[in-house]
């Protein structure tokens, strides 16, 4: 298992391989440095920071980030839609992503921003472009959590979902991402200043990861570093200022990030 960080630290910005158990706080881990990017043959350095004492960024930068509609059943009936017969997908842009702690900003536009607790998959350097479920498999780098944050009035007046989807600051992803785990049939879990909002597993997606990556792979191709959202469970609901959500998925940790108005 390796898990993949990207953090500021005090002689600038690096990728970094974190260590230690998860499980025993973040002040019993740390973050080790790594020349380059971390797709391939790691090069470790010495370099090695407690993680307490870094700002850890999203662990990915995506050329795209590519979502996927509707992709749990409990999450399509809460909004009386049925679920699709093919995966139903948008594009989010790269400069709505965020990192850990990372304050998503509520738009002057929208009345009703609404979180959505989802698995991220990563891809890794060979790309993916018409692949069948093995090569889906074999281009996966790893996984991290994120926040679909979505405009919900404007997802509905405006028909199509780029602008309820495309604001700044509405794809936190992180902490880092796993490049072993297994997410077969992970808990995807939601709270909302400790109240848990959303509940549900990642075996009761409509179409697997190995399915989202080939489908998405005959329709653009993926580059190394894309991120595709797989769907939420259902309990979405409001956001407001001054919040804080926390979206953890099992063996993955957890993404919190405070709410404010713009």
């Amino acid at each position: 298992m390796v898990r993949i960080a990207r953090f500021v630290h005090p002689g600038g910005m690096s990728f970094g391989v974190v260590e230690g158990d998860p499980d025993a706080g973040a002040q019993a881990l740390t973050v080790r440095a790594i020349n380059g990017h971390p797709f391939g043959e790691l090069d470790l350095t010495e370099q090695r920071y407690a993680l307490a004492d870094v700002r850890l960024l999203s662990p990915i930068l995506p050329s795209k980030v590519i979502g996927v509609g509707r992709n749990y059943a409990d999450h399509a009936a809460e909004h009386g839609a049925e679920v699709p017969k093919e995966p139903l997908l948008f594009l989010k842009p790269s400069t709505s992503v965020i990192g850990p702690h990372d304050i998503i900003r509520l738009p002057e536009q929208s009345h009703q921003v609404e979180h959505e607790a989802e698995l991220a998959v990563v891809i890794g350097a060979t790309g993916a472009r018409r692949v069948d479920r093995a090569g889906a498999e074999k281009a996966i780098f790893g996984y991290t959590i994120a926040n679909d944050v979505t405009a919900r009035d404007l997802q509905k007046s405006d028909g199509q979902w780029t602008r309820a989807k495309g604001f700044d600051s509405f794809c936190p992803l992180g902490p880092w991402i796993d490049t072993a785990v297994d997410v077969s049939d992970a808990e995807v879990r939601c709270e909302v200043n400790d109240e848990v909002r959303q509940l549900g597993r990642t075996s009761q997606m409509v179409f697997d990861v190995p399915t989202l990556v080939s489908y998405v792979s005959h329709v653009m191709t993926l580059l190394p570093g894309d991120v595709i959202l797989t769907g939420t469970p259902a309990g979405v609901s409001p956001l407001v200022a001054k919040d804080v959500v926390a979206v953890r998925i099992q063996g993955l940790g957890e993404l919190r990030n405070p709410v404010a108005a713009r």
